[in-house]
């Protein structure tokens, strides 16, 4: 008889395959102008009067683009986000510029970003190892366990990713606010990080669940009896009593 939480490793499946999706729909922003890859941006600012910048910026996972994700930079790991500009530049928000990237970018905006950036990656991985645990979770508990402990691994990856990505550009786009331009935050971008952080966590506490679940189950039957050699009831009472409630053994005394 099937275990009665066998559908809870199917479900945290689907979970974590729609956590992967939206997770990769950030990663490849900018990549085409394909929707939703067109429309996925951290950031979006007017940077027109700042040295070597586009009139509108925005700041994508791999890329640099101008409106509407066109005319992308190059792709590079974890871009400074002040490469949206020349070095030494002027007209740029006092905190955003510093030493840091060829003269672009500020020591905070600089260190932050790229801890974000890369904590992404490391939740990818940890996410897509969890997502093919899922499937031995299928089996019993423990593969329910084997697959909880990497997803909780990519979650705790991804909260702090996504956390620091908030931060740096809701702080960068107050910056830009107080400078007197026009910014505004990508829903897309952040809608899905923080929608597939959502999905992550559901899926590892599904995953937990099933743990839990499966262990009242790991050593019983169907019929709610333990495997293995049971001990006779009849034969125990074949010794012990007979008709008449007296040991077996007295009546031959």
């Amino acid at each position: 008889m099937a275990r009665p939480n066998t559908y809870l490793a199917p479900l945290s499946l689907i979970f974590l395959a729609g956590s992967l999706v939206m997770l990769f729909f950030v990663i490849l922003s900018g990549l085409t102008r394909t929707s939703p890859l067109g429309q996925t941006y951290f950031l979006s600012a007017a940077t027109d009067g700042i040295t070597g910048a586009r009139p509108v910026t925005q700041w994508a996972y791999f890329y640099i683009c101008g409106a509407d994700n066109q005319d992308c930079s190059a792709a590079a790991p974890a871009p400074p986000l002040g490469w949206a500009w020349s070095a030494n530049p002027s007209n740029v928000p006092a905190e955003l510029a510093g030493p840091h990237g060829g003269n672009t970018t500020s020591q905070y905006y600089f260190y932050m970003w790229r801890f974000g950036w890369v904590f992404y990656l490391i939740a990818l991985v940890f996410a897509v190892l969890a997502f093919f645990a899922g499937f031995v979770a299928c089996f019993g508990r423990l593969g329910s366990a084997i697959a909880g402990l990497v997803s909780l691994t990519a979650l705790f990856f991804l909260t702090i990713a996504v956390s620091l990505m908030t931060a740096v550009f809701v702080k960068m786009r107050n910056a830009f606010l107080a400078n007197g331009r026009d910014a505004s935050l990508g829903r897309y971008a952040f809608g899905f990080s923080w929608g597939s952080w959502a999905a992550l966590l559901i899926a590892t506490v599904l995953f937990c669940v099933g743990i839990r679940g499966a262990g009242g189950d790991a050593s019983y039957g169907g019929s709610g009896r333990r495997w293995g050699r049971q001990r006779s009831v009849r034969s125990h009472r074949s010794y012990d009593m007979n008709g008449n409630g007296r040991r077996v053994k007295e009546d031959y005394a």
